[in-house]
């Protein structure tokens, strides 16, 4: 089997994932002189002028507002020549050898810096059009998949030797900025973020403040990679075991739970042991002049990326007397037919 030597290697791994991670302003002039390095290489005239946004929602609303930008020439700049790149190292090692290639260099940083790239994406999504499905959600969509990914791009950069072609000139851009967008006449750089918070696993995770934030205050919140709204993190901190029982939302009730203790909750619940078998535990909360609320707590048999296992609460009509029976009522069904050959 072929093998190359590339920056991506064992030793160059650290430099790529600090990159991919960097939290420190753009090195402008740096990343504004590898831009027209790469329109020379594409064989297209330089851009009349490189703007800067602070932030990919930012860098959006500029091109949105820009009525002479011409037509976008990612496919020239980005596109084209990693595809020429991949195919050659291809054909050069066979597919097993590029598939162990892969592994060993940018596929140790894709997964984590991917999920990133899909939540910026969401997140400015949600920001600018809300839950419009319309043209204008169409429109923001295609720009968002129409920019080279910067810092993100981290990861098939790794796999590919260094060069002073046009992989050379983006891989100056991965390292001093973020998000860029290549039209015919104008190019937009997005600053990088000044803060990123993930868990041991590559989640974005941060219970005191934002996970991900850029200069202009665009930012993303989450708890061990769960997407949540930035007041509900504040609330965290005075919760109390009725505000848990009254959310609503399954998976913010997880987190509170979570952030609470259910050892803790169980206690300041005044919650009594009911019954347990293999499905889970049942457990009954009395409240003064309302009905019980009745639970089976659940240890998801499918472990999380960083090992620990979820436990679920799933709340379950006052009558139930098994945490079988419980289990199977979420699924609509009864207890002699729920029998399943894998809880996920």
């Amino acid at each position: 089997m072929t093998t190359i030597e590339t920056d991506g290697g064992t030793d160059g791994l650290g430099a790529w994932r600090a990159r991919a991670t960097a939290t420190v302003p753009a090195d402008r002039a740096r990343a504004e002189q590898a831009v027209r390095r790469a329109y020379q290489h594409a064989g297209l005239a330089e851009p009349e002028t490189v703007l800067w946004a602070d932030s990919p929602r930012a860098a959006v609303t500029l091109i949105r507002q820009l009525t002479n930008r011409g037509p976008s020439v990612r496919e020239e700049v980005r596109s084209a020549p990693w595809a020429r790149e991949r195919r050659r190292l291809h054909d050069e090692l066979g597919a097993e050898g590029w598939s162990a290639h892969w592994a060993a260099t940018g596929g140790r940083l894709w997964e984590s810096t991917q999920a990133l790239v899909d939540r910026i994406r969401a997140g400015v999504l949600q920001d600018l059009v809300g839950r419009d499905t319309g043209k204008e959600a169409a429109e923001v969509r295609v720009l968002l998949l129409d920019a080279v990914c910067g810092q993100h791009d981290a990861p098939w950069l790794a796999a590919f030797p260094a060069d002073d072609g046009p992989l050379g000139a983006l891989t100056e851009v991965c390292a001093s900025a973020g998000w860029w967008w290549p039209f015919a006449r104008v190019a937009v750089v997005s600053e990088r973020p000044v803060e990123l918070h993930r868990d041991e696993a590559g989640r974005l995770d941060n219970g005191d403040g934002p996970a991900l934030a850029y200069p202009d205050g665009f930012a993303l919140h989450a708890w061990r990679g769960m997407p949540v709204p930035a007041d509900f993190l504040a609330e965290l901190r005075s919760l109390t075991p009725s505000r848990i029982r009254e959310e609503e939302n399954a998976e913010l009730r997880r987190v509170m739970l979570e952030y609470y203790g259910y050892d803790r909750y169980l206690t300041d619940s005044g919650a009594r042991h009911l019954h347990q078998d293999e499905t889970g535990t049942l457990w009954r909360i009395d409240l003064p002049a309302d009905e019980p609320v009745v639970m089976v707590e659940v240890l998801n048999s499918t472990p999380e990326p960083d090992g620990t296992r979820r436990t679920y609460w799933l709340r379950v009509p006052p009558s139930t007397r098994t945490a079988k029976e419980g289990v199977a009522w979420t699924f609509g069904i009864g207890t002699e037919s729920y029998a399943p050959l894998r809880e996920t």
